[in-house]
């Protein structure tokens, strides 16, 4: 089984769709349905080699997720990427400055998201 990939999400569609594609590119999946979810998830699997985070989902948002992580020191902290229908300038300084390396826009390409999970964990 290939590197494992936290993907965080509140839509079960684009977890699926995140899954597969990185499925069929060799990675193995772990899912969490929003950030407390996703820092739960990061506790049980500290294997995580990469997060792939929304920003905008209830309990708690894709941005504050990031800034729990990275100021936690009892967590590993895998390169996170934000995917999210959001392109708001000041949200990608933000994830930036709170330690996340990359930002997508939903809709996805699959092949450009293997290539940044691959660039980033490969």
């Amino acid at each position: 089984m290939g590197k494992k990939v936290l993907i965080v999400d509140d839509s079960r569609t684009i977890r699926q769709q995140v899954n597969f594609t990185l499925s069929k590119g060799g990675f193995e999946v772990v899912e969490a349905e929003d950030g407390k979810d996703g820092i739960v998830k990061l506790r049980a699997h500290p294997e995580v080699a990469m997060i792939i985070s929304d920003v905008n989902m209830p309990n708690m948002n894709g941005l504050e997720m990031v800034e729990a992580i990275k100021g936690d020191a009892t967590l590993t902290h895998p390169p996170i990427v934000m995917l999210t229908t959001e392109g708001a300038g000041e949200l990608v300084e933000r994830a930036k400055a709170a330690g996340a390396k990359g930002w997508l826009v939903k809709p996805f390409k699959p092949e450009q998201l293997v290539a940044v999970v691959n660039k980033l964990v490969g």
